[in-house]
């Protein structure tokens, strides 16, 4: 089933990701805030049993969210959610955990929380990621961890209703598209799109947004990926922990849309390629799963799997289209240049998905144009009129 044709080669897996812990001093860019969240310390310290003088950066993301980790009496860990007002909203956050909690995933615990100043106690998932326990160069020893990966996200598609959350809609999708040519072509390639280029990105936009609206709705984590997800003490593939549940972190941003999505984002990954054999192997068993669950009620989904398929890649495609525009936006904005390192998976990503229908051939050929690559020839898997 993996795609060998001249038109759009396997992605190679890179070289293994370091992810070691990031712990250093704490330091603050405001003394307001410092003062405020000393307060808030001394008061936390003093409810739950913390060590103050052992706190230190856990992590940063790639909004304006950092994480300290401290000491408890206890011997376990705590962690610290530092989301200044100003830029984070914690209420979606509240609201994702106790939804997820409800479903059976195991995410981390909210122990206190000031709203008014934007800091957070929660409990500790740990230090080590599904990412940095992934060995790129043997897709097929991390089958376990991707059907453990499968034992978060089923469940929580399945506790879906609808109501709940925002509604991932055709403005919400179209906004993200956006960000493709605003800051992937515009502020990053210097690109200047006439009108013939516009109308382009602009038809393939309505086709893309179309494509994904017509796909049944559920929870959507919106960035279920290896990053995301934390390693339970001993490895899944470990002997007597086969069934040991992974963390899932950085939910706040869910919303209500295509179920396609997060398969689409958990194989399609922003720090990490497989080559098609792979993604197809974990796409087919998080169907079939999803089958007996009732979740490919949809059309022919239920017995086609490349019907299902191609949804995915269509919802995969707005997705690397508005990274790419993310991780240009967090370099020339927000000062994060590591991030568009990753830009030229997207851009493969794209060219490999729009290299496979005739109607995403236009959007191919402007791409190859800016980028210097040559178009695609030829027919792949699963391309259709």
């Amino acid at each position: 089933m993996s795609d060998t044709t001249p038109s759009a080669p396997p992605l190679s897996p890179p070289p293994a990701p370091t992810e070691a812990p990031v712990e250093t001093s704490v330091t603050w860019a405001e003394a307001a805030r410092q003062d405020a969240f000393a307060h808030w310390l001394a008061r936390v310290t003093l409810a739950h049993g913390l060590e103050a003088g052992s706190l230190r950066v856990a992590s940063a993301d790639a909004s304006f969210r950092r994480y300290l980790r401290v000491d408890a009496t206890d011997g376990a860990t705590r962690i610290v959610m530092d989301a200044p007002p100003a830029h984070e909203n914690c209420a979606p956050f509240m609201q994702v955990a106790g939804l997820m909690q409800q479903a059976g995933l195991n995410v981390p615990q909210v122990l206190d929380w000031d709203e008014a100043q934007g800091f957070m106690l929660l409990t500790d998932l740990g230090h080590q990621t599904m990412m940095s326990a992934i060995d790129p160069a043997q897709p097929e020893r991390n089958r376990p961890l991707y059907q453990t990966a499968l034992d978060q996200l089923l469940p929580w598609q399945q506790a879906s209703r609808p109501g709940v959350l925002p509604p991932y809609d055709q403005a919400l999708l179209r906004r993200e598209l956006q960000l493709f040519p605003d800051w992937y072509l515009g502020r990053h390639r210097g690109v200047t799109l006439n009108d013939a280029d516009t109308a382009t990105l602009n038809a393939a936009f309505e086709l893309i947004v179309a494509r994904n609206l017509a796909a049944p709705s559920v929870y959507v984590h919106r960035d279920f990926m290896p990053r995301n997800l934390m390693m339970p003490p001993r490895s899944p593939a470990a002997h007597g922990a086969q069934h040991a549940p992974l963390g899932v972190l950085d939910f706040q941003d869910a919303v209500y849309g295509p179920l396609t999505y997060d398969i689409a984002s958990l194989m399609r990954d922003a720090f990490l390629s497989w080559d098609e054999e792979f993604v197809l192997d974990i796409t087919i068993r998080y169907w079939e799963r999803a089958k007996k669950l009732g979740l490919m009620d949809f059309e022919d989904w239920h017995h086609d799997f490349g019907s299902f398929w191609r949804a995915v890649e269509w919802m995969g495609l707005q997705r690397h289209l508005k990274v790419a525009g993310i991780f240009a936006r967090l370099t020339l904005r927000d000062g994060k240049p590591k991030y568009l390192a990753d830009a030229p998976r997207f851009i493969a990503y794209i060219r490999h998905t729009a290299s496979r229908y005739r109607e995403l051939t236009p959007l191919l050929k402007l791409i190859d144009r800016i980028e210097g690559t040559e178009a695609a020839t030829g027919w792949a898997f699963g391309r259709a009129g």
